[in-house]
């Protein structure tokens, strides 16, 4: 589903399905010991720590402020390309060895691209940290980027594009609402590329991207798990400090004009079932203490998608049975501008025309009526809670400290963004529902399915680390 996509490329939070108290009444094991420290390396590479002393593992993260939105037209992709190319060899290690290594160690890793950031993590013994961050800086400083590596990798790219997008009709539809939501923001562009930029892409093409954003001062290391701050400077200092920092490219703005009526369109695709998209021009997080709208907004899309129980699911599935399936997602946080999307598939003897009007006369009883205390009291419970809960995995810590980071606010921001939540009235939810979601700010993306051919061979499922 699409929603479902843009919630995992926004980190959205996971909610918990019953209340707990208040914030301030609600320790959790992870925070009850664990401590964060914060120094940066002379080359300028962040270093981040978070002693949590539960058990005898530790994730290290790397983080990289490169991603989609730094990418250019006939090089869409490219981001998503290197990562999968620091899996190969470098100066001191062959081919396959990294993860030979890593798996010998009883370790477990993976690699991400964003729309914002490239993330490499290992979750290992603590006892083996120490070659995790030696392997690591290796690839920062001496990935070794072949020809003939990168003609087989493009081609495990080009599959993987085939299976999560083009042979998916949902996945194209969300692709092609980005493509025309934005005017002039690298978010039109998909993080895993356009197929005719993968088939001209060169192996010099990522050897200069490699040269060009993987630098210690583009970087964010996190350590979260059994150890201490002073041994991870040491480490750090003895690995990734020995690297020398490159001047990096400048970043020029790339502002959205404004929209000034709504965009639709329609996407023909193999598909059992039509389905629509609406996404609408929100604010993102820029100021943890001075905005209030993106908080309201993330607890608006709550109240309508929260569980079994949102307002979308009761009304529109339960109630008039519109739909079949609905839902909502906001990213509050990010380097380039939100989009708040409403999605669904009509219900038979239903159209998408028929479940856009239901989804968004949904928002306008929200701007008309309100949202009632009890009802927004337990949503933010719920939120909170979802919150607080994945804080007992080292690796949620570490991705929720570096999604902030990435997105140009501080891991120290994590709280105050909770306590802000738990400050958003309902006079917040119905104020953002009066005034974000007009004709001006809204795209419509429909899906107008056509037969799908029982002979077509499905595209195979590529070998994918991520």
């Amino acid at each position: 589903m699409p929603i479902q996509i843009f919630r995992l490329l926004a980190v959205a939070a996971s909610l918990a399905l019953s209340p707990v108290p208040a914030l301030a009444e609600t320790p959790t094991r992870a925070h009850a010991s664990a401590q964060t420290f914060e120094r940066s390396l002379p080359n300028g590479m962040k270093v981040l720590v978070r002693e949590d002393r539960r058990a005898p593992t530790v994730v290290h993260l790397v983080l990289y402020r490169v991603g989609a939105i730094d990418e250019i037209n006939g090089l869409t992709g490219i981001s998503h390309v290197l990562e999968h190319m620091m899996f190969k060899g470098t100066q001191t290690l062959a081919v396959g060895e990294f993860s030979r290594r890593v798996a010998e160690r009883g370790g477990r890793e993976n690699a991400f691209t964003g729309r914002d950031y490239t993330g490499y993590f290992q979750q290992v013994h603590r006892s083996h940290l120490a070659e995790m961050m030696r392997l690591e800086a290796d690839r920062m400083a001496g990935l070794v980027v072949e020809d003939a590596e990168f003609s087989r990798e493009i081609r495990v790219v080009m599959e993987e594009r085939r299976w999560r997008t083009d042979d998916r009709a949902q996945g194209r539809l969300y692709e092609q609402l980005m493509a025309a939501a934005f005017t002039a923001s690298p978010y039109r562009r998909p993080v895993v590329g356009w197929m005719s930029d993968l088939e001209s892409m060169q192996a010099g093409d990522v050897r200069d991207w490699y040269a060009r954003w993987y630098n210690p001062a583009n970087a964010v290391l996190i350590v979260v798990g059994d150890v201490s701050a002073d041994e991870v400077w040491k480490l750090a200092g003895q690995t990734y400090g020995q690297i020398d920092a490159n001047a990096l490219p400048e970043r020029r703005p790339q502002n959205e004009p404004e929209q000034r009526g709504v965009k639709r369109i329609w996407v023909k695709a193999p598909a059992e079932n039509p389905h629509v998209i609406l996404g609408f021009k929100v604010p993102r997080l820029r100021d943890v203490d001075a905005d209030r709208d993106p908080y309201a907004l993330q607890m608006l899309a709550a109240v309508l998608d929260a569980d079994e129980n949102g307002r979308l699911t009761r009304n529109l599935v339960r109630g008039s049975r519109v739909a079949d399936q609905v839902g909502a997602g906001y990213g509050m946080t990010g380097r380039g501008p939100s989009l708040f999307l409403l999605d669904g598939t009509p219900a038979e003897g239903q159209d998408t025309e028929a479940l856009e009007r239901a989804l968004r006369a949904e928002i306008a009883r929200i701007a008309d009526e309100g949202v009632r205390e009890d009802e927004l009291q337990r949503i933010r419970a719920q939120y909170v809670a979802g919150q607080i809960y994945k804080r007992d995995s080292i690796m949620a810590q570490a991705m929720e400290m570096g999604g902030l980071e990435m997105s140009g606010l501080s891991h120290r921001d994590a709280d105050r963004i909770l306590e802000r939540i738990r400050q958003v009235t309902a006079a917040d939810v119905q104020s953002v529902a009066q005034r974000y979601f007009g004709e001006d700010e809204l795209t419509v993306a429909t899906l107008l399915p056509q037969p799908i051919d029982p002979q077509a061979p499905a595209s195979p499922r590529p070998a994918l680390r991520h």
